[in-house]
């Protein structure tokens, strides 16, 4: 499709109703290593929201790569890569278990440039979280699609993390933890379960560790230093993916300014995702 063709989705809309169960709340308590018996009533942490609005295409609905057949909501984008690159997302009140709530999903934007494999496209949607009648969370995403990179783009010279950290927690990215991540969250894209199609059909070196939950772990992170703070912003960026080949780190240091500066190392002490928090 052409650049014209592509822009027509903008302004396409899709709306989802859930209710937030404590059932995948426990669940991802458990894969994040917490024992937290979640009961109605308790707040839904930050980012967990990413356990409701599930998708669910029939086996019949998906592509080759295990993801949903391209178009729809999304616009039909023909190239093989398909990356959550960041977000940025406001927390303006609490969800609770056991809350009715509702998403509204825009598609906002779609931007065509010149990268260094090929053309890259950038879907930005925006999230509208609600519950009560009242918005609860706003988010935007940016979603990329791409060539698998070059040779020569794997030479490029990565970004050096920070020496700075204050907080810094170890990760291990098993296919254990990689498979639950995926069953919470009904992700059924191959480049994080399936070994010989992530690396002999999309070029990587073993699987990939989804976006989303080094996002999720970043977070964590702040909740395991500082408990009682109310995270009210949080806009995190990637990188580099991140295989289950190598341990990472997730670290953090609290800025002059107030804000948290987050970021996800690998183990040859590059930036794989940058983040930052603001509290309230």
């Amino acid at each position: 499709m052409n650049a014209d063709e592509l822009r027509a989705w903008i302004g396409r809309e899709e709306i989802r109703d859930d209710v937030a169960t404590a059932a995948p709340l426990r669940g991802l308590a458990a894969t994040l290593d917490r024992e937290t018996p979640f009961e109605a009533g308790d707040e839904v942490p930050p980012l967990w929201h990413w356990t409701y609005f599930l998708p669910s295409p029939t086996t019949s609905q998906l592509g080759v790569d295990g993801h949903p057949k391209k178009g729809g909501f999304l616009p039909p984008i023909a190239l093989p890569r398909r990356m959550w690159a960041g977000s940025r997302i406001q927390f303006l009140r609490p969800l609770r278990v056991g809350d009715a709530i509702s998403r509204r999903s825009t598609v906002v934007d779609i931007v065509t440039k010149d990268g260094r494999t090929g053309p890259l496209y950038f879907v930005k949607v925006r999230h509208e979280v609600q519950t009560a009648g009242a918005t609860a969370i706003l988010e935007e995403q940016d979603i990329v699609y791409r060539q698998p990179p070059s040779a020569a783009a794997s030479t490029t010279t990565p970004a050096k993390a920070p020496v700075d950290a204050i907080w810094r927690r170890r990760i291990e990215p098993s296919p254990v933890l990689l498979f639950r991540y995926s069953a919470l969250t009904f992700n059924s894209h191959r480049i994080h379960f399936d070994r010989p199609y992530a690396e002999q059909e999309e070029g990587y070196r073993g699987l990939v560790v989804h976006g989303p939950l080094v996002a999720t772990l970043l977070l964590d992170l702040v909740r395991r230093e500082q408990p009682r703070a109310q995270i009210r912003e949080y806009s995190f960026r990637a990188v580099r993916p991140l295989l289950d080949t190598a341990r990472f780190w997730v670290c953090g240091a609290p800025q002059d300014d107030g804000t948290l500066h987050l970021w996800a190392e690998d183990s040859g002490g590059d930036v794989a995702t940058d983040a930052t928090v603001r509290l309230g």
